[in-house]
């Protein structure tokens, strides 16, 4: 019997463990991934022109749920910052955030000149001052 290896028995919980947990995190109804179609990430963080108003805020949230409707959109997730602990690395000086998911950086260009998404900005831009937006693939 060849000696016993840890790393190979990690190795190999590590492989059977990501991929049981795949595709049990995988939402239902979401469209597959193909390994040559990365999924493009489009995360942007808000700063409020009244940054302690609730109706502004609540007003944007309400205009970010709108854009569920584009048929590219995958999943869209809306925040505001949690209340975690204080550290040097942690930016929460913004007032909401939207995670989006695309299938590709084509869907993501589609996405920027939808009519929705246009009639979004016309209609909220009042509501910030300042956006920043992280676009991302896997490597």
């Amino acid at each position: 019997m060849p000696p016993f290896d840890r790393r190979v028995l990690l190795a190999g919980g590590l492989a059977v463990g990501v991929g049981v947990n795949t595709s049990q995190a995988a939402p239902s109804g979401a469209v597959p991934q193909s390994p040559s179609a990365p999924p493009m990430i489009h995360h942007v963080f808000f700063w409020l022109e009244n940054p302690g108003s609730k109706a502004d805020r609540d007003r944007l949230i309400a205009g970010l749920n709108t854009l569920r409707a584009i048929e590219v959109v995958q999943q869209l997730h809306i925040g505001v910052p949690a209340s975690t602990e204080k550290r040097d690395v942690v930016d929460n000086s913004y007032d909401v955030s939207e995670l989006m998911f695309f299938a590709s950086v084509e869907d993501q260009k589609r996405y920027q000149d939808h009519p929705l998404h246009l009639k979004f900005v016309k209609d909220h831009a009042h509501l910030w001052r300042k956006v920043v937006v992280y676009d991302a693939i896997s490597p």
